[in-house]
């Protein structure tokens, strides 16, 4: 109520502060409802549905079926990418060192993430409490992604994805000590057969010390992955997938620099422009590999990354010459056998 006392210059400024805060709780919350907004449709992009809004928790979808759904085929397509980005790394590794295509592979991306959170959340779009797990994420996934890149570099194209399909039998482990997570004996028995294929596929026994050491990198970028990859669902209930993509970015950059400047080579313009399409490749498969581990529980749609295979034999068949021989062919009988049963048992 209006003071008969109180100057009429004065309430009119009270007036004005008023106003002001309640436009600056508006846009906050304009600003909130954008963020979660996006992040539907970065977790939505991959599957070709149309869908009910999002409601206001960012949370899982209510209907655990259409989720899982949602998010083997965002897993599909994220491998599609990841194998994509595979080739193009090992094209560009012949020349340049291997933390200068960690660097650039992730700096790049930050320049094509920032504008978009920029240009449609505004600042709200960076703000984390999260950093704790960010920062877990980004150091232990940039050291998976350091030896997934030097093994590119140096084995056979079919073998070095080989390795990294290890890393769904490491998920559930994982998920099941740091998220009590728990996965069916059907689910164990199918990871034990795809571990087989894998095996049959490597073929460890026929390799020299040299190329032991590798499948050993391998292996070790294998386990980081998975941990970093269960760190994601730790921070489904806050975190935007693309907020979650640009803080590894950052981080991960931030990692990498200082090995990078130890090997320091100023790429060509062809460089440039190879190292340009793998930032972008690899962030549009990252998105939708995050986007999937938000949406259904690791252990359940780890297997659905055996789908690179697929794409890394046609690619090494088709531009290095890699022939599938007979432990080739019979490890991808283990590995869509196990992947058919996980499917039915889920």
């Amino acid at each position: 109520m209006r003071h008969r006392d109180q100057p009429a210059c004065i309430i009119g400024l009270q007036a004005s502060e008023q106003d002001w805060s309640l436009s600056r709780c508006l846009s906050r919350t304009q600003a909130l409802f954008r963020l979660r907004a996006l992040d539907h449709y970065f977790n939505h992009c991959a599957v070709a549905t149309i869908s009910t809004p999002e409601p206001l928790s960012i949370s899982a979808e209510p209907d655990p079926a259409r989720a899982r759904r949602h998010a083997i085929i965002a897993v599909i397509a994220g491998e599609l990418c990841f194998a994509v980005m595979g080739g193009i790394i090992k094209h560009l590794s012949t020349d340049l060192d291997n933390a200068t295509i960690v660097f650039f592979r992730n700096a790049l991306a930050i320049c094509l993430l920032a504008p978009m959170i920029a240009l449609n959340l505004g600042r709200a779009g960076f703000v984390t409490r999260e950093w704790h797990f960010h920062l877990l994420r980004g150091v232990i996934g940039v050291s998976a992604m350091s030896c997934f890149f030097y093994v590119l570099g140096h084995m056979h194209f079919t073998e070095a994805i080989l390795l990294k399909l290890t890393t769904p039998f490491f998920i559930p482990l994982v998920a099941l000590f740091w998220l009590r997570e728990t996965s069916s004996k059907v689910t164990w028995l199918a990871i034990a057969l795809g571990f087989v294929g894998v095996v049959f596929i490597a073929d460890p026994q026929h390799k020299g010390w040299s190329e032991i050491d590798l499948i050993l990198i391998g292996l070790l970028g294998a386990v980081l992955a998975a941990v970093a990859k269960v760190t994601i669902r730790r921070m489904r209930s806050t975190e935007p997938s693309l907020r979650i993509v640009f803080y590894f970015s950052v981080i991960a950059s931030l990692c990498s620099l200082p090995f990078a400047l130890q090997h320091w080579q100023t790429p060509s313009l062809t460089q440039w422009i190879w190292l340009a399409s793998l930032a972008t490749v690899a962030t549009i498969g990252q998105l939708l590999i995050t986007a999937a581990y938000r949406r259904a529980k690791a252990g359940q749609i780890g297997q659905f990354t055996y789908t690179s295979l697929v794409f890394s034999s046609a690619m090494g068949w088709w531009l290095w010459g890699e022939a599938l021989t007979l432990s080739i062919i019979l490890g991808c009988v283990f590995i869509v056998s196990a992947g058919l049963i996980n499917l039915k048992s889920t």
